[in-house]
């Protein structure tokens, strides 16, 4: 195991890693670090609660002259709520170094952020969308970068995103360091990474034995019967964490929060629909435990990392097996044990082949109430983050968890 003290990084990066009390480099960070502090490209995929953030955060500040007040170095991230941990993190580690931060994203005036840029920001993490605003307005320019991440790379550079991204690059000097991160990296995104990175390092770590993700994965087959009525009594059960719900849709996921509101439960809802104020309320009330049960749509899939995220629910199916892997990474992170539980509808089966055969791997499958179904297709060992069939999840009436 790696120290991460033994890298060559600034005595503010060691204090700040102090303070944080963070001493041994996890894979991803061990496999990284080196040729990023060395000046290469790097793709790099590692399981989520990996430390993928400090694997680019630690080299990007070696990177940073704390003289120079222009902007040096750009991280882009899909959405709102990962930009806003990964400016956390980077805060943190240049609060000692004289190194000013700034994080832009949709939903709050601009005119705060112009401000934080043009006093002189030399890291911005930021959003697509709003970075190209703030181009546009020429309030921020991206000839002096030397450093660029592209956080959740599989997302950043799928067609949604792929058309602002490419935009932002254009503006970017072509000898630039560029990092590209994600827990998934489809063969695509390898394909169309060579047209930003030079020779890059790819990296594709896997956990170590003990260090994989401790996740308990079931399915509950629900055929003829209601997927609320199951998930309700999911919810009864008593848990000593907090639950992610996660539904498909903005509309489907609205319903779905005002329906166990009115069965009772304390819930809150993440969507894309709510403006920025309500998602940082939904969020921090989840995040302080005060709203045990969060239901959400992809938003809450990717950047969310709260320590007591014991059960996530797949009330929906995702569309992929990418995204099947980013939601249930919610859980289970740093050290702790998590449950990972789907309800699946017999008009659920083709996608959810599909997801199976992307994941290589079939998950051990239970009736509502408790039943195990098919034992031949469950897996017989232990499989990198999933537990298959040690134990299944009855679902019988258990004393409420509101």
């Amino acid at each position: 195991m790696t120290q991460l003290d033994t890298f060559a990084f600034r005595p503010s990066s060691l204090q700040a890693l102090d303070a944080m009390n963070i001493e041994t480099a996890t894979p991803i960070q061990s496999e990284a670090i080196p040729p990023l502090l060395a000046g290469r490209d790097v793709i790099g995929q590692a399981y989520t609660g990996s430390g993928k953030t400090l694997a680019f955060a630690l080299p990007l500040v070696e990177q940073i002259d704390s003289d120079e007040k222009q902007l040096q170095a750009l991280v882009m991230c899909p959405t709102r709520e990962l930009a806003q941990q990964v400016g956390g993190v980077l805060d943190q580690l240049t609060r000692g170094a004289g190194i000013r931060t700034a994080v832009v994203f949709g939903g709050r005036a601009i005119g705060p952020q112009q401000d934080e840029i043009r006093a002189g920001a030399q890291v911005v993490v930021g959003t697509p969308g709003r970075i190209l605003d703030h181009l546009n307005r020429r309030s921020m320019q991206l000839d002096k970068i030397r450093f660029l991440v592209l956080d959740e790379a599989d997302q950043m550079l799928d067609r949604g995103f792929a058309p602002d991204v490419e935009r932002i690059l254009s503006r970017t000097s072509k000898s630039r360091q560029t990092a590209l991160f994600s827990a998934t990296t489809p063969e695509w995104v390898h394909r169309v990474s060579a047209k930003y990175l030079k020779n890059p390092v790819v990296i594709k770590s896997e956990p170590e034995m003990g260090d994989e993700p401790d996740i308990d994965h079931v399915v509950y087959e629900i055929w003829g019967g209601d997927k609320f009525a199951v998930l309700c009594r999911l919810l009864d059960e008593p848990t000593s964490g907090s639950t992610l719900v996660f539904g498909r849709t903005k509309y489907g996921v609205r319903n779905l929060a005002a329906k166990l509101h009115r069965q009772g439960y304390k819930v809150g809802e993440l969507q894309g629909n709510l403006n920025q104020q309500q998602r940082d309320r939904v969020l921090n009330t989840f995040r302080d435990g005060k709203t045990p049960i969060l239901v959400a749509t992809n938003v809450a899939a990717r950047g969310l990392d709260i320590l007591h995220i014991e059960r996530v629910i797949n009330y929906e199916l995702p569309e992929t097996h990418e995204l099947f892997t980013h939601r249930v990474g919610r859980t289970g992170r740093m050290g702790r044990s998590g449950r990972a539980i789907t309800l699946l509808a017999a008009a659920d089966l083709p996608k959810w082949h599909e997801i199976e055969r992307g994941l290589g791997r079939k998950l051990p499958r239970i009736t509502p109430d408790g039943e195990a179904i098919k034992p031949s297709t469950a897996p017989t060992r232990r499989t990198r983050g999933a537990r298959g069939g040690r134990r299944s999840y009855g679902l019988g009436r258990a004393r409420a968890g509101r």
